[in-house]
């Protein structure tokens, strides 16, 4: 495990009135002694000011915070260096650790020697970047609620309850006549099944976790020239796509990110169905019904106060739909169902509590506390475990082999230890961090 001196920029590089800089790693203290001018390590977790210098000479002043391991971030020696913002003074601070020792740090290397040091497990260490790249409230919470360990205690407790398992499994292959005769296959098969109860709970928590942490795409759909793309400014709260009278003017989706109510969304504009002639037309619907294919809800644009046609209806019947009533504005009194304008801002907030309670109304209805699956490694790994359980249990008919119930109940658990980070694989570590910022 390597555990060298590492310094990187840990705040966006760019113009800006502090930048701070991250140094971790086993002599930390001996390449900050290097640098900052009277450097002290007996007062931890205390900003302290000093000068920071290069070859004997002073280019910066500012604050530098000291955390002995193992109480730090990373588990190491870490000291972390504020100076001033801007391209020069961080550069010449990172030059000057690097030149006292330091190498420069891989992207996501701190938090991958946080989760080898025992400081968080993998799916923790997955929340900080989730946190990071936040853009709505919800997504925020999630990410901190995770950080926290919601999701790892749970798949901790299932880990624990597997193990206890294996336990019973292999004083019946070791003992089977001892004390009180073999372990009762009964209790054998309720143990599993309360375990595969568990992480079939856990998966269905995925799709509404994915789409929190992507966000939910919404797609604008209906016939040319329904006021679709005034919409979507208006949800935006941008002039983001053209808008004229003249229908087919979107030819191609355009995306835009929000949030609804602090939920996370991606709305989609695409160009309006109809059976024109014209070639680029046509290849703007045939994009527009691939996005309606990956729809997690299509707000169906119809004006007011115009029925429902038989495509429309179609469409509805297809995809998870809501019927958006556009263009009220210009129709007196009320109509049926979810009226909207663009114009005058009527409707824009019913619509977006609407959508948010329809997207994510399991998660409202729950006060979002649940922990959820939220990227394609915890549902791979747990669906691993799933089909092992699957395997274990039909192996416990009469007659059956102990032995390879206990194997397949092992494989479950190893599932569930690459998920947490328990055993070491460089592998899945390498794919987790690669995406991470290097001051992370």
């Amino acid at each position: 495990m390597l555990s060298d001196p590492i310094a990187a920029l840990a705040t966006p590089p760019g113009r800006s009135a502090l930048a701070v800089v991250r140094l971790s790693g086993r002599g930390a203290f001996e390449v900050a002694a290097r640098v900052v001018v009277g450097f002290r390590t007996d007062r931890p977790r205390t900003a302290t000011l000093a000068v920071f210098r290069e070859g004997g000479e002073a280019f910066d002043r500012g604050l530098y915070t000291v955390f002995p391991a193992p109480h730090s971030y990373t588990g190491e020696d870490l000291v972390e260096l504020s100076c001033h913002g801007g391209q020069v003074a961080p550069a010449k601070l990172l030059a000057a650790l690097h030149a006292a020792g330091a190498r420069p740090a891989a992207p996501g290397e701190f938090t991958r020697r946080a989760v080898l040091n025992g400081k968080l497990d993998l799916v923790q260490a997955e929340a900080v970047g989730d946190m990071i790249d936040a853009v709505a409230p919800a997504q925020a919470r999630a990410a901190l609620r995770q950080l926290e360990g919601g999701l790892s205690r749970r798949l901790g407790e299932l880990r624990e309850a597997l193990v206890e398992l294996q336990a019973l499994l292999s004083y019946e292959i070791d003992f089977p006549g001892e004390d009180d005769g073999p372990v009762r296959p009964e209790r054998i098969a309720a143990s599993l099944e309360d375990a595969a109860s568990r992480i079939a709970r856990l998966l269905a928590t995925a799709p509404s976790a994915d789409r929190m942490r992507h966000g939910a795409l919404l797609v604008l759909a209906g016939r040319p020239n329904v006021g679709k793309s005034s919409l979507f400014n208006a949800l935006l709260g941008t002039s983001r796509a053209l808008v004229t009278e003249i229908p087919g003017t979107t030819r191609d989706a355009i995306e835009g990110h929000t949030d609804f109510l602090g939920w996370p969304v991606r709305l989609a504009d695409t160009a309006g169905l109809s059976d024109s002639g014209d070639r680029l037309e046509r290849m703007g619907v045939e994009v527009s019904r691939r996005y309606l294919s990956a729809a997690d809800l299509v707000l169906l644009c119809i004006e007011a106060g115009r029925e429902c046609g038989p495509d429309e209806a179609a469409l509805a019947s297809e995809r998870p739909s809501l019927v958006v009533r556009t263009k009220h504005d210009l129709v007196n009194g009320a109509v049926e169902g979810l009226a909207v304008s663009a114009v005058t801002g009527e409707g824009i907030e019913d619509l977006r509590r609407a959508v948010a309670d329809r997207v994510f109304g399991d998660r409202i209805a729950m006060g979002d506390l649940e922990p959820g699956l939220s990227r394609d490694r915890h549902r791979t790994a747990l669906l691993r475990a799933e089909s092992a359980l699957a395997e274990a249990a039909a192996h416990l008919t009469p007659g059956g082999d102990p032995v390879l119930v206990s194997h397949h109940v092992r494989e479950a658990t190893v599932a569930l230890d690459e998920l947490l980070g328990v055993v070491d694989v460089e592998e899945v570590l390498g794919k987790v961090f690669a995406g991470f910022c290097v001051g992370k």
